[in-house]
C-alpha cells in the first residue's frame, strides 16, 4: 500500500499540480481547500504526511500546525508547510511550531517530492529505533523515554537498566547481571542498589511501572 499525503492549499491550482506530481511518485493524494476539512478528515484517518498551506480562508496554517503537534493522536503525522510566506520569521515559527520542512512558493515540484521521500525516510528510521512495550517506548539514539506519549525524565543508569529491560523483553535479568551491564568488571556497589534504581524507575514510569516485574530470589523482567 502506498503512503497517503494530504494536500491542504486554498489555490486549485496548486493542490492539482501537487496532486499530479504526488501520483506520478506512487502516493496516494487526499486534498483540501481549507483547514476545517483536513481537521475533520484527520478525525476518521491518518494520512503519512500533510502538506499545509499557511493561508487558509478559515483557520491559520500556524494555529493547524499547533494543534496537531499538540494532540497525541496527530503529533507523529509529518508535516510539510508550502507556501508564499518565506520570510526568515515565518520558517523558524513553522520549525518551532514542530513542522518537518518548510518550502515556499514558487516551487519546483520535484524537490518537494524530494523533501517529502527524505521526511518519510526520517520518520520511519525514527518509528524503527523507537522500541514499544504497553504505553512504553524508548528511543536509544535520543535518550528519549515516553509514558502514554509523556516524556519520562530519567537518570543515565535508569535509563540503561530500562533499556536492558526492554530490548530484552521478557528475559530475566538478576541484580548481579544487571550491575555487571552497568559497571562491569569496575563496579563497587552491592546488589542492593540495584533495587534502589529499579524502585526510582517505577516511580517515575507512572500507569507503566508494572511493566518492570519482581522475579522473587532471581532478579526482574519487563514484561507486558
Amino acid at each position: 500500500m502506498s503512503n497517503r499525503i494530504a494536500v491542504v492549499d486554498d489555490e486549485p491550482d496548486i493542490i492539482h499540480l501537487v496532486s499530479i506530481h504526488l501520483k506520478k511518485a506512487g502516493y496516494g493524494v487526499d486534498s483540501f481547500l481549507n483547514g476545517s476539512s483536513l481537521l475533520k478528515f484527520l478525525s476518521r484517518n491518518t494520512p503519512d504526511l500533510v502538506i499545509l498551506d499557511l493561508m487558509l480562508p478559515d483557520i491559520d496554517g500556524f494555529e493547524i500546525c499547533r494543534m496537531m503537534k499538540n494532540d497525541t493522536k496527530y503529533s507523529s503525522i509529518p508535516i510539510i508547510m508550502l507556501t508564499a510566506k518565506g520570510q526568515e520569521r515565518d520558517k523558524v515559527t513553522g520549525l518551532d511550531l514542530g513542522a518537518d520542512d518548510y518550502l515556499t512558493k514558487p516551487f519546483s515540484p520535484k524537490e518537494l517530492i524530494a523533501r517529502i521521500n527524505a521526511v518519510l525516510r526520517r520518520t520511519t528510521t525514527s518509528k524503527q529505533m523507537t522500541l514499544s512495550i504497553g504505553n512504553l517506548s524508548i528511543d536509544p539514539e535520543r535518550f528519549e523515554v515516553m509514558v502514554e506519549q509523556k516524556p519520562v525524565i530519567l537518570t543515565r543508569v535508569e535509563f540503561k537498566i530500562l533499556l536492558l529491560l526492554v530490548q530484552n523483553h521478557g528475559k530475566v535479568f538478576s541484580r548481579e547481571r544487571i550491575l555487571n551491564h552497568l559497571w562491569g568488571n569496575e563496579k563497587t556497589v552491592i546488589d542492593r542498589t540495584v533495587d534502589v534504581h529499579i524502585k526510582n524507575l517505577r516511580d517515575k514510569l507512572g500507569s507503566a511501572e508494572d511493566l518492570i516485574k519482581n522475579i522473587r530470589g532471581v532478579g526482574y523482567k519487563l514484561q507486558a
